[in-house]
């Protein structure tokens, strides 16, 4: 019995070290580096080479090494078998620490001090007014990003694609809920999972919908956003600022505009980060459960992509 580690790029020797000690007696391996693909049942997987699982023909389960899916169930070839994501409080945490930081840095102004400090201009100016939010995406990041924000005073209303009841949020629902959601925000967080429904969603019929001057922030998928739309709508004042965390290509390539756009903040997704100490106790438990044919934790329903 084999855990394959098929995270490419990354150094995984700590994982693999802390896997060891929580599985005695099983074999923990990196891949390339596979004794015996045919001896391997579960895998943890991140970004792997499309076909790649083919190749091992006794696999029972897998697990995301993170809390998204999406590079995962684009392969092709991926074999239909129980798949479970990472719901971990530090990822939680990590995510609102990141946009209370954000939402300062725009509520401040220091956008626009630090384009003033390239041009040696001294224009003191007021905190910005910002009042409504609206978090696009109401799952275990969107929910509690909702009552965060709520809790600092911010009317905050809430989109997702099935009804969710959040005490002190207004919460909007479907295709219909998504212009109401969104007409009134003064500041727009996206958190929304990606699936073929929220590719490219965030279009320019969408950004439209949004108040005059609204800013976004992006910490969920690079594809849900229209890019074109979005330099566009940044290019006539729909939009005052965006921060982006995601991009459809990571590395953002360096000939991208979003770089030398000054409305645009740019951070290399890091919003939350996958910590290994948090994720170890999940990926065991997950293992023993797969070895024994029980339910993952947090497993994914690949119908609806998350």
């Amino acid at each position: 019995m084999t855990i394959a580690l098929i995270i490419p790029d990354r150094k995984l020797e700590d994982l693999q070290q802390r896997l060891r000690a929580a599985l005695p007696g099983v074999a923990i391996e990196i891949w390339p580096q596979l004794a015996d693909p045919a001896a391997v049942t579960f895998a943890v997987l991140w970004k792997q080479p499309a076909g790649i699982l083919a190749q091992l023909p006794n696999l029972k389960a897998l697990q995301s090494y993170g809390a998204g899916i999406d590079s995962i169930v684009t392969d092709p070839d991926l074999p239909a078998l129980p798949l479970a994501r990472v719901v971990d409080p530090a990822l939680t945490e990590s995510m609102l620490r990141y946009l209370a930081g954000i939402e300062s840095y725009y509520r401040l102004r220091l956008d626009q001090f630090n384009r003033q400090q390239q041009q040696a201009l001294w224009k003191p100016k007021s905190p910005r007014t910002l009042q409504t939010l609206c978090v696009l995406g109401l799952g275990e990041l969107g929910a509690a990003t909702a009552r965060y924000f709520q809790a600092q005073g911010y009317q905050v209303t809430g989109w997702s694609r099935t009804v969710k009841d959040i005490p002190g949020i207004r919460c909007f629902a479907g295709a219909d809920g998504l212009a109401p959601a969104l007409q009134q925000a003064d500041l727009v967080i996206c958190l929304l999972p990606l699936t073929p429904a929220t590719t490219q969603l965030l279009d320019q019929q969408v950004l439209a919908l949004m108040k005059p001057g609204v800013i976004l922030i992006n910490v969920a998928r690079g594809a849900i956003i229209d890019d074109q739309a979005l330099l566009a709508a940044l290019e006539s004042g729909q939009l005052q600022a965006a921060c982006l965390d995601v991009f459809r290509q990571e590395p953002l390539p360096a000939t991208d505009p979003y770089w030398h756009h000054p409305a645009v903040t740019i951070t290399p997704h890091i919003s939350a980060v996958t910590r290994v100490e948090s994720v170890v106790a999940q990926i065991a438990e997950n293992y023993r459960r797969a070895e024994q044919g029980l339910p993952l934790l947090n497993q994914v329903d690949l119908q609806q992509g998350y």
